[in-house]
């Protein structure tokens, strides 16, 4: 089966199942989904890949992951970062900010790990999985097998974070609201936030989603930001150019329209629905390019790093936000 048609046969696989209601609980989204599907399918075809198949796989990888990144932004607006006060903003920035220091730093310096595993690992830790360790990926440019751990590691520690919440929340003696920060705030993936607030309460799952949504929001400055640093460090980039990914910019002018503009709940279904199959068939494309081998290759290192991350958005976190959320 040609590329063309499998990997949109795999996203709209993952985007039917990911709304079924016993998954959904699950805290499994589309984009995890289509990862797994894609890394089945991936390891049992052993067909030759034709020329067309390679450009259609990095299509989705490159120009459709971007175009689902720009839809996204309309899933948040600035009414709803208003909503849950600076302090919840505070959190997502040093969250995002300590583990992503934290993680680059153990997994060069004390792991000894490619700049580029350590970087992947520690920003889909800190922002927002599987989908965040793509968009870096246009500014790193890195290997495909470093993709595959990242993305591998970070799914599981974020599902492993996901069904933490429930039991964390019988002893952290926080209000529903106040959980709801900590989670948006702490776990890996939107769809974990949506599960692992809907398992508390109503309250606690428009808290947990929105702050999530800020967090995702900051991917935008923050690939700005990598670009700019990692272009003086390149000896490639000694003319001082700066790699600037621009779909981040369509991603904030997005959040900006859905903020200013009352976008008809018809067409903003279709939006978001667009951006979620945009989303998966990039996903599916990485799937289908993953194979256990290259994790095993990889070592236990990677995964040790996912560990002290995953620790540290529990741990940390739960400090962090009882010393600042007093609500």
């Amino acid at each position: 089966m040609p590329r063309s048609v499998l990997l949109p046969v795999i996203a709209a696989l993952a985007l039917g199942l990911a709304s079924l209601e016993s998954i959904a609980r699950a805290g499994l989204s589309a984009l995890p989904l289509a990862i797994l599907l894609g890394m089945i399918w991936g390891h049992f075809d052993q067909r030759t890949l034709t020329s067309g198949d390679t450009r259609f796989t990095l299509f989705c990888q490159q120009r459709l992951l971007r175009t689902g990144i720009i839809l996204f932004g309309f899933s948040l607006s600035l009414e709803q970062i208003f909503a849950v006060g600076w302090q919840a903003l505070l959190l997502d920035a040093i969250t995002i900010f300590t583990i992503f220091t934290a993680g680059t730093w153990i997994g060069i310096k004390f792991f000894k790990l490619h700049r580029d595993v350590a970087i992947l690992t520690s920003v889909g830790s800190a922002i927002c999985g599987a989908a965040a360790v793509l968009a870096t990926e246009s500014v790193l440019k890195p290997k495909q097998q470093h993709v595959t751990v990242a993305v591998a590691t970070v799914v599981l520690f974020g599902t492993l974070a996901m069904f933490s919440y429930p039991l964390i929340y019988q002893f952290a003696d926080m209000s529903e609201q106040a959980f709801g920060i900590y989670i948006g705030s702490t776990v890996h993936e939107v769809a974990q936030a949506v599960a692992a607030g809907e398992s508390i309460s109503a309250d606690t799952l428009q808290t947990a989603v929105v702050v999530k949504l800020i967090r995702v929001m900051m991917l935008a400055p923050f690939i700005l930001l990598l670009s700019s640093r990692l272009s003086r460090a390149d000896d490639q980039a000694s003319s001082g150019a700066i790699i600037i990914p621009w779909f981040v910019f369509g991603f904030i002018a997005a959040t900006a329209v859905n903020s200013l503009v009352a976008i008809p709940e018809p067409l903003l279904n279709l939006i978001k629905l667009t951006s979620q199959f945009c989303l998966a068939l990039a996903m599916a494309a990485l799937g289908l390019q993953t194979r256990w081998v290259t994790i095993k290759q990889a070592g236990p290192k990677p995964l040790l790093l996912a560990l002290i991350l995953f620790l540290m958005l529990i741990f940390g976190g739960y400090l962090l936000n009882k010393g600042l959320i007093m609500v």
